[in-house]
């Protein structure tokens, strides 16, 4: 296979965002809907000119009102510690329903400022602004989701390619792992080092190991990445093993140089770009 590192480090992806990358919808209007029928009791409050009574009248009857008081926070926790600056001390507040005066709850209302919320100048509908709650919140997971997009991605092309030729491949795969389903022993020098997949052919017993990451940025992890794959691909080879690297992002325009001399090391360097035009197929399976 001819070698082309001007075509690898060309052809780098900017960006791997995929559409579930954004939102999970799915756990948002699960979160939400766990609210639901609270935050519908809670609307009567909205726009009430003495908030404080009306809110102590619907509590006595619905004490359930201050379990979503954290949510509209954008808060999980269903016990808070708040510590007041004025008075030196720390203030407690459990939204389970324990608490049996309902000023105590007004009193967080007041002074997380939620009570502006339902001023008649304030929001609406407490639903749809829980649901942009969730929203915000979820955001926070883009990066979990960002660290496995790449692994997602390319388990997508495997999991074709295996289907077609009648091969099996299996994720997070370490030598147990593998021990126990192929009964193919790998040697590494972390016992129990993951694998992002591991490709197995049924045919000829023959197995190869995928390494996944993508990169938007630089920095010295880039380089350390280059050295540890080098010794790996050493280590495999030397019990007949083929070691695969699938990399992409343009954070290796920032360390050209290491790159460069694993991709003349390595055997198989490819990017998503080369899945893409099918170098599976060219492999030596």
């Amino acid at each position: 296979m001819k070698k082309d590192f001007n075509n690898l480090i060309t052809t780098f992806k900017s960006s791997i965002k995929t559409w579930d990358y954004f939102v999970n919808w799915k756990k948002v209007f699960v979160n939400s809907s766990d609210f639901e029928i609270i935050l519908n009791k809670l609307n009567y409050l909205l726009g009430k000119e003495n908030l404080e009574v009306e809110f102590i009248k619907l509590y006595e009857t619905n004490p359930d009102i201050v379990k979503a008081l954290p949510v509209l926070l954008a808060v999980r926790e269903k016990k808070l510690e708040i510590f007041d600056k004025t008075t030196k001390n720390s203030e407690f507040f459990d939204f389970s329903g324990t608490e049996k005066d309902p000023k105590k709850y007004f009193e967080f209302l007041e002074k997380s400022g939620l009570a502006k919320l339902f001023q008649k100048d304030g929001i609406k509908n407490l639903v749809d602004y829980v649901m942009g709650i969730e929203v915000g919140l979820d955001s926070n997971g883009r990066k979990n989701r960002g660290g496995t997009l790449m692994e997602e991605i390319v388990g997508t092309f495997l999991d074709e390619f295996c289907t077609k030729n009648g091969y099996e491949y299996m994720s997070q795969a370490n030598s147990t792992k593998i021990k126990s389903k192929w009964n193919f022993d790998v040697k590494v020098n972390k016992s129990e080092r993951n694998f992002d997949f591991a490709v197995y052919n049924p045919k000829n017993k023959k197995i190869k190991l995928f390494e996944t990451n993508f990169y938007n940025g630089g920095g010295s992890k880039l380089k350390a990445v280059c050295g540890e794959f080098k010794s790996l691909f050493t280590e495999l080879k030397s019990q007949d093993i083929d070691f695969i690297w699938i990399t992409d992002g343009l954070g290796w325009h920032t360390a050209k140089k290491p790159l460069e001399e694993t991709y003349h090391n390595n055997e198989y360097v490819f990017n998503l770009n080369m899945l893409e035009s099918g170098i599976l197929d060219q492999l030596s399976w």
